[in-house]
Formats: C-alpha cells, sequence, structure tokens
C-alpha cells in the first residue's frame, strides 16, 4: 500500500516533531558545557557561547589536573571534577556487570516462565512485578541495613546485587513473550538428536532470541547507568562512586557550577548513546518483535 503525498509529508513532520521534542533539550546543555562558567552567567539571555572552550572537558576527563587559563583563578573546584575518571569506570564496570548478569538470569527465569506455562508460575512474575511498584525509597533502609549485616556496603558488589534485586523482574517480563513465541518444535528436534534440554537451550533459543536479548541488555545498562539512589544509598567512600552520585554531588549550598555539570552530563550520555547505535538493529527488531508477539 502506497502512502499519498500529503500522508508522507504528515507522517515525516510528526517524526521531525518528535526528534525535536526529544533532542531540543539537550541542545542548551551542549551550548553550556561549551563555555565558561563566568561567561553564562554574565549573558543569560545569549543563545550561543560567544567564546567557545572545551576547557570544561578537559578539566573533567584529566580529573581537575588540566586547568587551563580560565581555571587558573579558580580558588575551588568541587571534589566531582576530581573524581570524574574513577566514577566513569565504576557507572562502566557497575552497568555492563548489571546488564550481563541481569540477563543471564532473567533468560532462565523467562525460558521456564514460558515453557512451563503454568498458573502459578505466571502468578510469581506478576506478584514479582508488582513488588517493584514499591518506591524504591521505601525499600532503602531495610536494603541498607541487610548490606551492612553482610558486609557489602561502600562496595561496587553491593551496587551490582542490588540493582540486579530490582532489575530482573523487568528483564524477565521483556523476556517472557519473546521466548514464550519462539517454536517449541525447533527444541524437541534438537532433543531427539540428542541434546538435552539445556544444550537446545543453548544452541537453539539463545541464537534465535539474539535480538531480544540484545535490546533486553541495552535496557537494563541504560537504568543501571542512570541508577543514583542506590548507589547514593549503598556508597559512601569517593572511590567507588558513580558518575550519577558525583553529578549530584556539583550542587552545593554555596555553589553550582553549571557549565561543568552539563559538561558532565553530555560525557555520561556518550556510553549509552553509542551503545543503543551500535546495538540499533538489534534493539528495534527485539522490542518489536516482543511487543507484536506479546
Amino acid at each position: 500500500m502506497r502512502l499519498s503525498r500529503t500522508r508522507r509529508a504528515l507522517l515525516t513532520l510528526a517524526n521531525l516533531a518528535v526528534i525535536a521534542f526529544l533532542l531540543l533539550p539537550l541542545l542548551p546543555v551542549v551550548l553550556g558545557a561549551l563555555q565558561s562558567e563566568k561567561a553564562l552567567q554574565s549573558d543569560l539571555r545569549s543563545l550561543l557561547p560567544r567564546e567557545p572552550t572545551l576547557a570544561n572537558f578537559r578539566l573533567i576527563l584529566s580529573g581537575g589536573a588540566s586547568r587551563g587559563p580560565i581555571f587558573e583563578q579558580v580558588t575551588y573546584l568541587p571534589k566531582s571534577v576530581e573524581r570524574f575518571p574513577a566514577a566513569f569506570m565504576n557507572s562502566v564496570l557497575v552497568a555492563a556487570s548489571v546488564a550481563l548478569l541481569t540477563l543471564l538470569f532473567a533468560s532462565f527465569s523467562a525460558y521456564t516462565v514460558a515453557r512451563l506455562r503454568l498458573a502459578w508460575v505466571k502468578a510469581l512474575l506478576s506478584l514479582s512485578v508488582a513488588a517493584r511498584l514499591v518506591p524504591l525509597i521505601v525499600l532503602m533502609v531495610p536494603l541498607y541495613v541487610m548490606f551492612r549485616r553482610y558486609g557489602l556496603l561502600n562496595s561496587l558488589t553491593g551496587v551490582v546485587v542490588a540493582e540486579i534485586g530490582f532489575l530482573l523482574p523487568y528483564a524477565v517480563l521483556i523476556l517472557v513473550p519473546y521466548f514464550a513465541a519462539l517454536p517449541a518444535e525447533l527444541e524437541d528436534a534438537a532433543r531427539i538428536d540428542g541434546c538435552t534440554r539445556f544444550g537446545a537451550f543453548l544452541r537453539i533459543v539463545l541464537p534465535l532470541a539474539t535480538p531480544g536479548l540484545a535490546a533486553c541488555a541495552t535496557i537494563m545498562f541504560i537504568l543501571s547507568w542512570h541508577e543514583l539512589l542506590i548507589p547514593l544509598i549503598v556508597v559512601s567512600r569517593p572511590e567507588v562512586m558513580t558518575v550519577p552520585v558525583i553529578l549530584a554531588g556539583l550542587v552545593s549550598d554555596y555553589f553550582v557550577f553549571f557549565t561543568l555539570m552539563m559538561a558532565i552530563c553530555l560525557l555520561g550520555l556518550l556510553p549509552t548513546l553509542l551503545l543503543v547505535l551500535l546495538l540499533q538493529k538489534y534493539v528495534v527488531r527485539g522490542l518489536v518483535a516482543g511487543a507484536l508477539k506479546g
């Protein structure tokens, strides 16, 4: 069915409007990151920076070592600037670990739910998802007490364990309809040829579910990367903080470094942006297929 020119033009305008709605809020962030704090505060009405500079990015990436002429006269710099390189690596480690481990556990659980088709299994899944509707802040006190008892405070392991626990039901919910739509006859044929159920799962099911797994892993990575509350509660040592925590540290009672905050925001967006661009094909296929098959 061919679309008329008018309808095609309307769809194009609608797409452009959606893209503008998503990207335009980033424009002030980019413009603010490309100028000094003094220039930004001196003329708040200026749309474009008068003297564009990359000094904010150099300062952040060097951990405060490369000040340059713009920051030479600055007597106070927030500790978040010095901690950014270590926090960035911590966030990469935490988000990658959470995405991979959540995907591992969720794939087994989702396959079990999809193949057993028992009422109590589906009820248990619905109950676990409903439990996640409880506001996260309500669970922080018991989480802190439990982690202190088991020695998981102030460690990246504790952050990974906590985030896996909170994200696992969502990952299972994403993967169940995808696994349920895969034909069971392929597994039966593999088992007739000598494969065990686990072998059929590894050799048949997982390769066919690659788009769904990629979409789920990307979503888990993004959610973990931008998580603030769990690292803020579980971690208090500077050397194990993540990017959202040090970003929150840029706001104090005495200073608010807008340009540094915008630069850190842009640097913090890069990993998730690159991941989505690299896995765009799989993410779109996985989400669309999961929605249609669900």
